[in-house]
């Protein structure tokens, strides 16, 4: 039997008094969505910045498809294929698309213009549409800034940035999405849905930070719940409910009750 794609055994971290994460274990292999919840303060976030090399744990081990990793940057986790997009997504606004996708690795043109300095920006164009053609999305003006663009299309052009950066496959892939949908029409979160789902066919891994119960009983395969710093439950998504979901979450369901 091959290894997780990653596994997490009694990650720690503190925050000098605080106690954000208390020894949270739990694996999960490629072409998955999990959907980690809790309430503000439970430590999704501090998890999801402790693998994507945000922040270091203090206990505990992370391993990536069976090696144990000390993540200490967003650069080590990016070596190992780990992406994280945060809510603010970190697009530049006055920027059209294929920038955004390129900025900081902008390819040069060849020849003097290129040793000048010139940027390809048509090579920049068809590796765009070529990025955005693999998520499924097709309806994408290449020539608007960003502010011009719906929420759902900014977020895309977020995660293909993400997962367009290394030369590993997709199946070799760990991406982190903190609340994708927030803020998003009905419309644009069912697109945003339907990335992450295409995103699974292609073997990736996707842990995704999320508020919307709903949303994540469409789209994800596991929950996995923290509150106060603990995992209280792993559970596949169909074997539950949103009303035991919500136990855990609130303490109103026994801890440690999956």
């Amino acid at each position: 039997m091959s290894a997780p794609l990653l596994r997490l055994d009694g990650v720690a971290k503190r925050y000098g008094g605080l106690q954000a994460l208390d020894g949270i274990s739990f694996e999960a292999t490629g072409g998955e969505v999990i959907a980690l919840l809790g309430d503000n303060g439970a430590g999704k976030s501090t998890l999801m910045k402790v693998l994507a090399g945000a922040e270091s744990a203090d206990e505990g081990t992370i391993s990536v498809r069976g090696e144990a990793r000390d993540i200490r940057s967003p650069r080590q986790a990016e070596q190992l294929g780990i992406e994280m997009v945060y809510q603010d997504l970190a697009l530049v606004g006055t920027l059209d698309a294929a920038e955004n996708l390129h900025l900081g690795r902008e390819p040069r043109r060849r020849g003097l213009a290129g040793r000048l300095g010139f940027i390809d920006r048509a090579s920049m164009r068809r590796e765009t549409v070529e990025q955005m053609q693999r998520l499924g999305v097709t309806r994408l003006s290449l020539r608007r800034t960003v502010t011009m663009l719906s929420g759902g299309q900014r977020q895309a052009i977020a995660i293909a940035r993400a997962t367009s950066r290394g030369s590993g496959s997709d199946a070799d892939r760990i991406l982190l999405l903190d609340e994708p949908t927030a803020a998003l029409g009905v419309g644009q979160q069912r697109r945003v849905q339907e990335l992450i789902t295409r995103l699974r066919e292609r073997g990736m891994l996707v842990i995704v930070i999320s508020h919307d119960l709903a949303a994540c009983f469409e789209v994800a395969d596991r929950l996995v719940v923290l509150r106060q710093g603990r995992k209280v439950a792993d559970v596949r998504t169909e074997e539950t409910s949103t009303q035991e979901v919500v136990g855990w979450i609130t303490g109103a369901a026994e801890v440690g009750a999956r």
